[in-house]
């Protein structure tokens, strides 16, 4: 390899360590060794130095350790005169970089104010968001698994123009891939180009502006350490697993854009240890054989119209795109997005206008595949701002198609439009409510282009169950008014079918195995009154998958006989996970927390366990970042659950669950609960109060502690003692 782009690594690598002593020294000096050091809301320490080292540093002077780390992986700069072969030197210098890089950032976050805005998007003129919380870390994790989100690319630097900026976060975008900004140059970065452009950042657009300083990139090697840690089954310190799963299993890579100086060299050089090459516009060296990176290392320069197409090619990334014929980008990066109203050019249903969507299944000769008609005005028949009515009227026929699956279809409707760049979409069956921007529309986006999108995206996804598909349009009063009650009276005969669905009227419940690539033996079963931990599967799609792909992880199980009804527990369902979860665990328990409670994985909504001296349960969602009663925050709770144990005590769940009948069941059900993060005992408030009056307890709401007036055990005991909680006389849990 080149011993000149070698020796600008080396040489960075050398100033961000100079750099990182410096910093730490004058940071001891002014506020003492055992000042607390961490990112916020996180529960695996500093990631580099933990997953790498398996170091635990929670102190500016437990950082001296990381330190020594860096300085010790320091090669010596090459000599003008000798040739050695320097990939190995250059390697040790990118991970003293990185070691660097999270010393910097870490001390950034001891000062106050914060230098970063620690939410999931920039706002009140604060662009630069830091490192992911956990919570962001898990909601987005399992997009790596699913493929929904491949990869990530690393932009560093600015683009010569704010239009090609625009271009590349738009093409990275409909790839799916996540696009993490850092490392301004001459004050100049990619994300401020992009907010220049008005355009929308955050977590949910997958453009995420972490920091302008160099060191900032190393966000992006600590979320994929993390990803490695939470989802791969790495241990901290096995830094070879950590390494390999992000080179096998997440698809990112390094864009350089602009000038590259010796520090963006190190940063490159610390990448690869990761296996993610840099592919960069400028004319730097290259480090083209194969080795550490699935293909080549560094490759530049390449041209603003190729270089995303490049660096998916060099990272060895299959990119499936199901191309869908409209004039805006498309694709699950713009899900996200909202349209404020002085960006919007019509609003649809809502508030102001009626509106609903409704799917339903058709004989093959009355549906005519791929017809779309527009009943009412097209976008470029109305003003700017008018708000119209809207229905969308889908029907779809299939050999294989089903009453069951008409829900299931109908609801993805949601996530298929609001793929669409410059369409917000929000609510289903009548609540819906849809925006189009200014943008689409100058565009060419027109109304029709609804019934587009929602005909490609079932043909590829549904396309084993659905063999046509046709879409009508309404945005008129009067055809909207005249179909609505056909469609509210559709909605109420499934809500009756659904809400009468018992475990104990089937005789089959349905696996999830999807999550098994990073919880190796955790299997979740899905019954009628359980759905799926991460919320988003219940048993009715449950069946639609598996008749959908009859291979894939969804699969049918036969209950068969009952070996103990109370807990949950059934021979057909004991023998499959047993086998599927690799012969781990014997015993599953559908109904309990404390006898072999079902396993989670990582990506469950809430989390519920015992707090022993209320004998009852604490429940807490995954968003509230706050400490519980426990003892514990969420992300320190997930880190006992998660990874596919058994743990009694413990468990992972949805958030509908809780109003189950069969939620804890062996143990009393939601009786049990005592403690409940606030802003989830508010969501949940109608099932509480109706499990309340169906258990004879009236007031079971307000007896339910919250960390308003309970943040640990003791105060949580006093509360329910205070209101005579149901707990405290029902059966001991141990």
């Amino acid at each position: 390899m080149s011993r000149i782009i070698a020796t600008r690594a080396i040489r960075g690598a050398h100033k961000l360590v100079a750099r990182a002593e410096r910093e730490l020294a004058a940071a001891i000096a002014e506020m003492g060794p055992d000042t607390r050091v961490e990112f916020p809301n996180t529960g695996y320490y500093l990631p580099i130095s933990h997953g790498i080292l398996g170091l635990r540093i929670e102190t500016l002077g437990g950082l001296r350790d990381l330190l020594a780390e860096a300085k010790e992986l320091l090669p010596p700069v090459p000599s003008d005169n000798l040739w050695l072969p320097y990939l190995g030197n250059t390697l040790d210098a990118g991970m003293a970089t990185l070691f660097a890089d999270e010393i910097i950032e870490a001390i950034k976050y001891t000062r106050t104010p914060l230098p970063y805005l620690p939410e999931t998007h920039p706002k009140d003129g604060r662009l630069w968001l830091g490192a992911a919380n956990d919570v962001i870390m898990r909601e987005r994790g399992i997009e790596f698994v699913d493929n929904t989100a491949p990869g990530f690319a690393a932009c560093v630097g600015y683009c010569p123009t704010n239009e090609i900026a625009v271009r590349i976060a738009r093409e990275l975008q409909e790839k799916n891939l996540y696009v993490f900004m850092s490392a301004a140059t001459d004050g100049k970065s990619m994300a401020q180009q992009l907010a220049e452009e008005g355009i929308e950042m955050g977590w949910e657009t997958r453009l995420v502006p972490f920091g302008d300083d160099v060191t900032a990139t190393i966000h992006a090697l600590g979320f994929s350490t993390r990803v490695a840690l939470s989802f791969g089954g790495a241990q901290p310190g096995d830094y070879q697993r950590v390494l390999r799963y992000n080179k096998n299993r997440v698809f990112a890579f390094v864009l350089a854009l602009g000038p590259v100086d010796d520090e963006k060299h190190a940063q490159a050089a610390g990448a690869i240890n990761y296996g993610f090459p840099t592919i960069a516009d400028t004319d730097i060296d290259n480090i083209l054989p194969t080795g550490i990176c699935t293909y080549e290392h560094v490759v530049s320069p390449v041209p603003h119209d190729r270089i995303v197409s490049k660096a998916i090619e060099v990272r060895g990334l299959k990119i499936s795109v199901t191309k869908v014929p409209i004039p805006v980008p498309f694709g699950p990066a713009f899900q996200g997005e909202r349209i404020r109203k002085e960006d919007m050019y019509v609003e649809l249903a809502g508030t102001e206008k009626h509106g609903f969507e409704y799917l339903t299944g058709k004989g093959s000769d009355e549906v005519e595949d791929g017809k779309i008609e527009v009943v009412g005005p097209e976008i470029d028949e109305v003003t700017e701002g008018s708000q119209l009515p809207l229905a969308l009227w889908v029907e779809v026929a299939g050999r294989q198609m089903q009453p069951d699956f008409e829900p299931i279809l109908e609801r993805r409707l949601h996530d298929f439009m609001n793929m669409a760049h410059g369409v917000f979409h929000m609510g289903q069956r009548d609540i819906n409510w849809v925006r189009v921007s200014k943008e689409a529309k100058d565009q060419g986006f027109r109304f029709r282009h609804f019934g587009s999108i929602i005909h490609a995206k079932i043909h590829g996804e549904f396309g084993k169950i659905v063999d046509k598909v046709q879409v009508k349009i309404y945005t008129r009063e009067k055809e909207v008014m005249d179909l609505i009650e056909t469609a509210r009276k559709v909605y109420r005969q499934r809500d009756e079918r659904l809400a009468g669905l018992t475990d104990e009227a089937v005789e089959t419940f349905y696996s999830c195995t999807l999550c098994q690539s990073f919880a190796p033996n955790h299997v979740c079963v899905i019954t009628p009154e359980r759905s799926g931990l991460c919320g988003a599967y219940n048993w009715l799609d449950g069946k639609a998958a598996h008749q959908i792909n009859p291979t894939g992880p969804n699969q049918p199980i036969l209950k068969a006989q009952a070996v103990d009804a109370i807990r949950g527990q059934w021979q057909g369902i004991n023998e499959f996970v047993f086998n599927a979860s690799h012969k781990t665990l014997q015993v599953f328990s559908a109904y309990s927390i404390i006898d072999n409670p079902m396993t989670s994985c990582g990506c469950f909504e809430c989390i519920s366990c015992v707090l022993p001296s209320t004998n009852g349960i604490m429940t807490v969602y995954r968003n509230f970042p706050g400490m519980t009663p426990s003892g514990m925050k969420f992300s320190t709770l997930a880190g006992t659950v998660g990874g596919g144990l058994q743990t009694p005590g413990f468990i992972g769940h949805s958030k509908r669950y809780v109003a189950s009948s069969k939620f804890i069941s062996a143990e009393g059900g939601a009786k049990r609960v005592v403690w409940m993060n606030r802003e989830l005992k508010e969501e949940l408030e109608p099932d509480l109060r109706k499990i309340g009056r169906r258990e004879g307890v009236e007031n079971l709401f307000e007896m339910i502690a919250d960390e308003t007036v309970a943040v640990t055990e003791e105060e949580v005991l006093a509360h329910i003692t205070k209101m005579n909680h149901p707990a405290l006389s029902m059966p001991p849990l141990f």
